[in-house]
This record gives structure tokens, C-alpha cells and sequence, in this order.
């Protein structure tokens, strides 16, 4: 076994540069290569944070390196992943797998073939507090799991207005995969990954088409580009029925009503727990006739962190990783199928 894996990071933006930060504080990791079409963000990324070499093109490097980390837009996850997983790359893709279930399949399936780790980035399942959330259902502290919602609703905040996040052809969707992926993801994950069985949503696309008329406070990716398009949806709500519990949920990367929800519910017969996204959690339960409320806290480790450092421990033991495209793919089959459904207006089988 290597001691060490050779880390081709390709895309030099936000998310790209959480990748490069943490392999550089990775004892079993050489950051190698970072990639950008722009050679001055590689080569600014390549000075903060180590990297040995940059690149403009991907494909100069995947004889270079053991692994990449594939930080693009949604659209170029696919053909990416793929030509790395030919060359015989290990990979760690960021979610969302791909624009679509087809796209997601293609990918499982050329791991498969070149017997190399496709690995995505549902960082939530590397957060201390989610696994302590996880921990107490399998342990029965909630009795009966009956049914989980989860809310993630933000006061006017489309990102990139006009750019590829709100373009479907690149992004695949809107709010739903982009911000319900992970939502979505960490419910099915704490839960013990129930079967999907069928999904019944709604889509809202309205305060985003007309460009120039939207009204912002602040704006992730911007500022906007008023000669692009957004054809995507800002506002979901959705029922998912599994061999398990049911699963409800409501989310928004705009709505007129300033009132920011980042929550998911788990309830049980016996308890249940609030999860706070991104921090900790509350339990409630009751014991001869008392109610009791229970906030554990600890210190919590860099979720982002132990995401990298599992990816290059599992690439370099072969382990099984929490996050291999098999244990995800699952969440990309319901986000079509709920994409079918608001497009339809009937439930949909999964």
C-alpha cells in the first residue's frame, strides 16, 4: 500500500478550495495538482495551500495523480468522473452526483468496472452531531421511527442569478438539488437508508424569472448576470414514502416571508429529536410521567476534514466509504422522481 495518494483537486472555486485546505492538512495525502480553466485562480490556490503543480485542464493531470476531487458545476460531474475513473483515478465527486439518475448510474457503474472509489461529497455524514443523531435512533432511544420532516428555507437568496446554478441544463434543478440533496441525504442516512417506495412534490419557479425584478439582500455566486436565464425552481415541498417512515419536507432558496428554517424533525413512540443543520440537536422523551428535553454537547470535529481524510484512507485500504456513490445513489433517484412528480402532478413509484 502507498503511503501517501496523489491529489489532483479540478475546479478552483469555493468548494474547491475546502478540498484543497483540508488534503493540505492531510497526513496521507500529496496535494500534487490543482485545476482551473483561469490559471490564476489555480495558481493562487497552488501558493495558500501547497499544491506542488497547476493545470488548466484536467486531463493533463490524471496520469499524474492517484485521485481527484471533482469541484464543477453539476453538468460536468458526469463526463469528469468519468474519464478519471477510466484512467484509473480514485474519485471524490461533490454532490449532486450528476444532472440526473442516467448521469448518476453511468458513474456508479464505470467505478464498478475499474474497480476504483467513487466517493460524494454528503459531507453532512462526517458531522459529529449527525452521527451522534444516528446513533440514537438504531440504539431505539426513539422507539418506533415513524416520520421525518426537514425544512430549509431561506428569505430571498437565489444564488448566482443568471449563471449556472439557476441555468437546468447545468445545474439539473434548482433549490432541490442544490440545497435539498443534503437535507434529503442526512435524513436517509440517519434513518438507516429505508427503501424509496413513492414521492409526491411541487415545484415553484416565480421570483427568479423575471432577472431584473428580483429583489436581493445579498447574493451567494453573484452578483447577478441579467443576460442569462433562470429556469429552475426556488420554492419545493414534497412526501416521500419509504419501507420505513415517511418523510416530509418544505424548502426555499427564496420566499417572501423572512423566516430562515434549517431544521429536520425525527419522530418516534417513544421520543424524538430536533437536528439543528450544521450544529446540534435536542431529545425529547418521558419517563414516569415526567417530559424531558436533553441538548448534548461536545466539541465537534471539521466535518469537511474527516470527509477528506476518510476519502484518502478508503482510497488507499480499499474500505468501504460512508459516502461511496452506492450508499448515495438512492437520493438522486428520488430527487428525479420528484422532479417527475412536480412535472406531472401525480405521485410517482420509485
Amino acid at each position: 500500500m502507498a503511503d501517501k495518494l496523489r491529489i489532483g483537486v479540478i475546479g478552483c472555486g469555493t468548494i474547491g478550495t475546502v478540498h484543497a485546505e483540508r488534503y493540505s492538512k492531510c497526513a496521507q495525502a500529496e496535494l500534487s495538482y490543482v485545476v482551473d480553466l483561469e490559471r490564476a485562480k489555480a495558481e493562487k490556490l497552488a501558493a495558500s495551500f501547497g499544491a506542488k503543480n497547476v493545470a488548466t485542464d484536467y486531463r493533463q493531470i490524471l496520469d499524474k495523480v492517484d485521485a481527484v476531487s471533482v469541484c464543477l458545476p453539476n453538468d460536468l460531474h458526469c463526463p469528469v468522473s468519468v474519464e478519471a475513473l477510466k484512467a484509473g483515478r480514485h474519485v471524490l465527486c461533490e454532490k449532486p452526483i450528476a444532472l440526473n439518475l442516467d448521469q448518476a448510474t453511468q458513474m456508479q457503474a464505470e467505478a464498478r468496472k475499474a474497480g476504483k472509489l467513487l466517493a460524494i461529497g454528503v459531507v453532512n455524514r462526517f458531522n459529529d452531531y449527525v452521527n451522534l443523531v444516528r446513533s440514537e435512533i438504531a440504539s431505539g432511544a426513539l422507539g418506533e421511527l415513524y416520520h421525518v420532516s426537514f425544512s430549509f428555507k431561506a428569505f430571498r437568496s437565489i444564488p448566482g442569478l443568471g449563471g449556472w446554478f439557476t441555468t437546468r441544463k447545468r445545474s439539473g434543478g434548482g433549490v432541490m438539488i442544490d440545497w435539498g440533496i443534503h437535507y434529503l441525504d442526512l435524513a436517509l442516512y440517519c434513518i438507516g437508508s429505508p427503501q424509496p417506495k413513492r414521492i409526491s412534490g411541487v415545484a415553484h419557479a416565480r421570483l427568479g424569472r423575471n432577472l431584473k425584478e428580483y429583489a436581493y439582500l445579498s447574493m451567494w455566486a453573484g452578483p447577478p448576470n441579467y443576460g442569462g436565464v433562470c429556469d429552475v425552481e426556488e420554492y419545493v415541498s414534497g412526501l416521500l414514502r419509504t419501507s420505513g417512515p415517511t418523510v416530509a419536507f418544505e424548502g426555499a432558496w427564496a420566499q417572501n416571508i423572512d423566516a430562515p428554517a434549517t431544521f429536520l424533525d425525527f419522530l418516534g413512540d417513544k421520543g424524538g429529536i430536533r437536528l439543528h443543520y450544521g450544529k446540534g440537536y435536542s431529545l425529547y422523551s418521558h419517563r414516569d410521567g415526567t417530559l424531558y428535553e436533553t441538548a448534548p454537547q461536545r466539541t465537534v470535529t471539521d466535518m469537511f476534514q474527516n470527509e477528506i481524510d476518510s476519502f484518502v484512507e478508503c482510497a488507499l485500504t480499499g474500505a468501504k466509504s460512508r459516502a461511496h456513490v452506492d450508499s448515495v445513489i438512492a437520493s438522486q433517484r428520488i430527487i428525479d422522481g420528484f422532479y417527475a412528480s412536480a412535472a406531472s402532478g401525480r405521485e410517482m413509484d420509485l
